[in-house]
């Protein structure tokens, strides 16, 4: 089945680590609204449907997608923010603005991922069309915020297992 036929955001719980310590911002674009609402909304009661306690979720609105990459900044340089979910949506239009558009905040979130060492999540929906983005906020191919919010949660349990065999094996050595 090709994934134009499938709702891709369902997920095995048990694959699904614990959140409940972790803690998230959400940089949410107003441009496209009802669409970005419809992405925090599965962003949102995914992270509680896997642990998180609203106390460790911390939301942002920026005006546009292009802002993105700042409002995720803001929340990189807050010692209380472990990852940061940027949810957008950009639909094609008849000039080169979107092109533009998604490759800056494709650059601007993994410029900081490799900048802060946290997870810098790309929930953008970069549709053709208004009918589209609807199927994947929330419609026939499921939610890419909720996708976004496992991805997040996904990258933390990792980060946290490579702390934690690393300080093993420094225990191990005698440091």
């Amino acid at each position: 089945m090709s994934s134009k036929d499938k709702n891709l955001s369902v997920f095995e719980n048990d694959t699904i680590p614990d959140a409940s310590s972790m803690r998230f911002g959400i940089v949410v674009s107003e441009w496209n609204r009802e669409i970005t609402d419809s992405l925090y909304k599965g962003a949102y009661d995914a992270l509680l449907k896997y642990g998180a306690t609203t106390d460790n979720i911390k939301k942002m609105n920026v005006p546009g997608s292009f802002e993105l990459t700042s409002g995720a900044r803001f929340f990189a340089e807050d010692s209380q923010t472990d990852a940061v979910i940027c949810l957008g949506c950009v639909i094609q239009g008849e000039t080169r603005h979107f092109d533009f558009i998604c490759m800056a905040v494709a650059n601007g979130l993994t410029q900081l991922s490799i900048l802060f060492t946290k997870p810098f999540i790309f929930g953008v929906l970069t549709t053709d069309n208004l009918s589209q983005a609807r199927e994947r906020s929330g419609g026939a191919h499921g939610n890419k915020g909720t996708e976004a919010a496992v991805t997040a949660i996904k990258m933390l349990a990792e980060k946290k297992r490579l702390i934690e065999d690393h300080n093993l094996k420094r225990k191990k050595a005698g440091f």
